[in-house]
């Protein structure tokens, strides 16, 4: 199936097409249909914003669209930055800002009160209205520097899985520490918040498609 993926953000494109193509769709970006529109995300839960992207864009494209609305949650912030995860500084997709803003908030938090998940909502959307949405979480917890490694994007420099991908999906115990930027794309696309969303997507897009 062609999608469009509502996207402006370079890093999560990437991982929208990597993991979509290899469940056997074609991609095709906002961007490269020549779309700039940026919806307002107003509302309070992933989920709700991920229908708002997917459905502006959709109707922008006419083509079938998806959506992805993330962020890390932390335990000693009681969930913060969630849903404000890309303008926790004050600013919209400033990534180093909210990374240093995240270490601020944490410099007191000890070493077993870490604990975070990044969580996803993943939109699939038709040109009729009709959609799907599916959530994926991933757990961890919010290192005490940045672990910058070859990949990644946003807050992945400061985010260590509990579990590192195997292969295409295999997982095992993140032994060495470290963070989703370190990880290879297979083994951060099989054990990721998105991933997660995306491989429940698959699943269950066969059934929605044939309602």
């Amino acid at each position: 199936m062609k999608i469009c993926a509502a996207t402006g953000n370079a890093g999560k494109l990437r991982e929208l097409r990597r993991i979509l193509e290899a469940q056997g769709h074609e991609v095709v970006s906002q961007k490269e249909l020549g779309i700039t529109l940026e919806p307002e995300e107003t509302g309070t839960t992933f989920a709700a914003n991920a229908l708002i992207k997917a459905e502006t864009i959709c109707k922008a494209s006419g083509m079938a669209t998806i959506a992805d609305d993330s962020g890390l949650c932390v335990d000693a912030l009681d969930g913060a930055p969630g849903v404000y995860s890309a303008r926790y500084c004050g600013r919209h997709g400033d990534d180093e800002a909210n990374n240093d803003q995240l270490l601020e908030n944490m410099k007191d938090v000890p070493a077993g009160k870490r604990g975070a998940k990044f969580v996803s909502a993943v939109c699939f959307i038709l040109p009729d209205g009709k959609h799907l949405t599916c959530m994926g979480e991933c757990p961890g917890k919010v290192a005490f520097e940045r672990l910058a490694g070859d990949y990644g994007f946003g807050y992945d420099p400061l985010f260590i899985p509990d579990e590192c991908g195997v292969g295409k999906t295999g997982k095992r115990p993140n032994t060495e520490g470290r963070s989703y930027a370190q990880l290879t794309p297979d083994e951060k696309d099989a054990i990721s918040h998105r991933g997660n969303a995306l491989a429940k997507l698959e699943e269950e897009l066969p059934k929605f498609l044939a309602k």
